[in-house]
């Protein structure tokens, strides 16, 4: 894969880093099928009522699985099922033995208890990574609780990122801009598992221009479209930008265009790499839902999961979940034919 670059800022390929992703990962089925009498890794994906955008994902979804040779299964269930109907349908789910992963496809409708839904989910077939059991391990590490069997998918989607285009965390000024229970705060635990040194900004933070500009590496996850100037930028930062929002652009057949949380063409001049919007982590994190599900098939095995980290971030991480091999940039997997 090439790897594009604009003012020495090389841009970060998300799209290209999930396709060799899923690669590895159908090798890793194939293999366990050939040596665990041909079992297959199943998601279940459970969808409630009938939102445009939900049955999008959806299918986005399937799509990867059935591309690697993960077993999709669709639950649609209708807008008016009862909280106890739909959790007695992910009990079945918790109870199905080829079903490895349960995703349940948010926001729900409004008269469900998502908190309440989701800790229906067994923790051993947690495929979005969001169970207390597994948050809290990811965050205990090996000193006092288990490994997560699963990884909240965009937070690891980031670190996977970081890791395959060789930017050390180790030592550096972490910002992450967001506290969400679904991006900002996993991947701030994940960032200090790495050795770095984080800090997370949200809207009570004040003087956020000045913290972010102290940042060798901002992770951006606010949901405010173009929100990060590039003035507020130090030279050479890395960015991730986890963002996706519209703005209205008369040029565009649709009325509007994406952007991230930060204003790409003034960050381009700042930073020394950074994720773009569309096509930056966004296909990381269905790859990585991808890479959960295989991990906890591997679980239901016996055998340990696919692990997150490299070695770089290893000699000083107190956390169980290190990998043990160096992945190399897309560019070196290229050149080396190992891509």
């Amino acid at each position: 894969m090439t790897t594009e670059a604009t003012n020495k800022c090389t841009i970060i390929d998300g799209k290209k880093t999930a396709a060799t992703i899923r690669q590895e990962l159908k090798e890793e089925i194939e293999s366990l099928a050939q040596s665990h009498n041909g079992i297959v890794p199943g998601l279940a994906v459970v969808l409630v009522g009938n939102r445009v955008d939900s049955a999008t994902y959806v299918r986005m979804k399937k799509k990867a699985a059935v591309e690697i040779g993960i077993h999709s299964i669709d639950v649609t269930l209708p807008i008016t099922i009862s909280q106890q109907d739909l959790k007695a349908e992910i009990e079945k789910l918790n109870q199905d033995p080829k079903v490895h992963g349960i995703l349940v496809q948010l926001p729900l409708p409004e008269h469900i208890k998502e908190s309440e839904i989701l800790m229906a989910i067994d923790y051993t077939k947690d495929a979005d990574g969001f169970s207390a059991r597994n948050i809290g391990n990811m965050w205990l590490g090996r000193g006092t609780g288990d490994p997560p069997l699963a990884i909240p998918c965009t937070p690891a989607g980031c670190i996977d990122l970081l890791q395959r285009y060789e930017i050390d965390i180790t030592g550096k000024e972490c910002v992450v801009l967001g506290r969400s229970n679904i991006v900002g705060m996993p991947v701030a635990a994940l960032l200090q598992s790495c050795n770095g040194t984080v800090t997370v900004c949200h809207s009570r933070t004040k003087n956020i221009p000045e913290i972010i500009g102290r940042a060798d590496i901002l992770i951006a996850a606010i949901g405010k479209p173009e929100y990060v100037r590039g003035e507020w930028l130090k030279p050479g930062v890395v960015i991730v930008d986890v963002g996706i929002n519209d703005k209205p652009d008369a040029t565009k057949k649709r009325g509007y265009r994406l952007v991230g949380d930060v204003h790409y063409d003034e960050a381009l001049q700042k930073a020394s790499a950074i994720t773009p919007v569309p096509g930056g982590v966004g296909p990381m994190t269905i790859a990585m839902l991808m890479k959960n599900t295989v991990n906890l098939c591997r679980h239901s095995l016996g055998l340990p999961r696919l692990t997150l980290r490299n070695k770089i971030h290893r000699s000083l991480s107190h956390r169980d979940f290190v990998h043990t091999t160096i992945h190399t940039t897309p560019d070196a997997a290229a050149a080396n034919g190992t891509n």
